[in-house]
């Protein structure tokens, strides 16, 4: 939250913080999203999850207004993901594929596999390269024979959630591998999902954890702000 409420002041938006108590009621925060909604000041909207377990996330996000949802959560803008036809990308998937365009690397019939099945990075990511023209195979942890899937793969985007879990042996010469992953495994010590040390060896450009895909989906955060403010303004 520091990060994105730096970045707001970074490029000149300005950013409001409602921090609840946990013991918050769902009827208290909905009344507060309720009123950001009506808010013309207000151009995007973001809860920081988890919650806590008392409060519902699907009704919470439900009632963020669509054109506000700059986190792209909302079913409705989801729903828009699938056809092709959408505004707001959750902000994860978007870093990820524009850390795959500015390196110069063309979608477009390769093999892609995406290790995860979240609805916040990996069914989006799987979308956003299949309308790029890749050829798309969605995998998680209960998938048999992984490596065989991941060695075939051209572009891997891990987002499992698991530490160190896709392994040098298992990529392909020359991939692109992102590390969408983000594992704390000591109290000063992070990892991604891949393991950096024998995946780096193999592949042809890897993303860093920390300081990979994290610093794009902050900025493709202050993106879909910019793009909501512009929508509701003409």
């Amino acid at each position: 939250m520091n990060n994105k409420k730096k970045a707001c002041e970074y490029v000149g938006i300005k950013s409001f913080e409602y921090l609840l108590p946990a013991e918050t009621s769902e009827d208290e925060l909905l009344d507060l999203i309720n009123r950001l909604n009506a808010d013309d000041e207000v151009s995007g909207i973001l809860c920081q999850l988890p919650l806590p377990a008392h409060l519902d996330e699907k009704i919470v996000i439900n009632a963020i207004d669509p054109k506000k949802d700059v986190d792209a959560f909302h079913p409705v803008n989801v729903g828009r993901i699938m056809t092709g036809d959408y505004d707001f990308v959750p902000c994860t998937p978007a870093g990820v594929m524009e850390l795959i365009k500015e390196s110069g690397v063309d979608v477009s019939g390769k093999e892609c596999v995406v290790v995860g099945r979240s609805n916040i990075v990996g069914k989006p990511m799987a979308m956003l390269l299949l309308h790029q023209n890749g050829t798309v195979t969605i995998c998680h942890s209960k998938t048999k024979d992984l490596a065989e899937k991941t060695k075939n793969a051209d572009i891997i985007v891990a987002a499992v959630g698991i530490p160190n879990f896709i392994k040098g042996d298992m990529i392909k010469p020359g991939a692109v591998v992102i590390d969408v992953g983000i594992n704390r495994i000591a109290p000063k010590k992070l990892v991604g999902d891949v393991e950096f040390e024998t995946a780096e060896k193999v592949a042809a450009a890897i993303t860093p954890v920390p300081g990979g895909v994290g610093p794009m989906t902050i900025a493709m955060l202050m993106k879909n702000t910019v793009k909501a403010a512009i929508a509701q303004n003409r």
